[in-house]
């Protein structure tokens, strides 16, 4: 059968495992299902553009952020700011005493982020990122990684029923088909992002 909504993948799920008794549990295999293809997944379709006025130490991130691919000041002259650890944002701040001024650099601190030096003025920004995919539900009937590729969701729930149906026997088979569709959705992504153009090599003198 086409698995093209949650309802068909609920329905999918249970025919596969045979069994008629497990309508309670499966929306959970499905739910770790996506958790895990968002920890493992970093196709193109996840990447988000932010737009936000910076004007403190301290600016929190989008609420479906994942994780960072560039930040940037665009008031004026637009350009990047640069990731640096905690630490190094600790070292900043105890070795400098102007610890205000333009922006240059940035840290990931729990939910938001924390600039150096903080901002002397109103900063514009945008940042690119990776978002957290749509969960599937009975009011989220379909998502983009449900429609590119049903399999990693089948199967990764299927992978996740194995422990809660001690099916041991089967979960290797679960684990490598799990893999094998997520490992060619990432593909053709990388594919994607890089076709039509020459990537040119950058050499850096010394």
């Amino acid at each position: 059968m086409a698995i093209t909504t949650y309802a068909e993948l609920q329905s999918s799920i249970a025919n596969w495992l045979n069994r008629d008794d497990l309508t309670a549990v499966i929306p959970d295999f499905i739910s770790l299902a996506g958790k895990q293809i968002e920890r493992e997944l970093r196709h193109f379709k996840m990447i988000n553009r932010a737009t936000a006025t910076i004007d403190s130490r301290y600016s929190q991130l989008p609420s479906d952020w994942l994780e960072t691919v560039r930040f940037h000041i665009t008031s004026g002259t637009t350009y990047r700011l640069e990731l640096i650890s905690l630490d190094d944002m600790v070292e900043y701040r105890q070795n400098n005493s102007n610890t205000s001024g333009t922006p240059r650099f940035y840290a990931h601190v729990g939910d938001s982020v924390e600039i150096y030096p903080s901002p002397d003025g109103s900063y514009d920004t945008e940042m690119m990122y990776y978002q957290s995919i749509p969960a599937l539900s009975d009011s989220n009937t379909s998502n983009w990684v449900l429609e590119l590729a049903p399999d990693a969701y089948l199967y990764g729930a299927l992978l996740q029923a194995a422990p809660y149906l001690a099916d041991d026997a089967r979960s290797q088979v679960w684990g490598g088909l799990y893999s094998g569709a997520v490992n060619s959705l990432q593909s053709s992504s990388d594919q994607s992002k890089y076709s039509g153009s020459g990537i040119r090599m950058r050499v850096t003198s010394y």
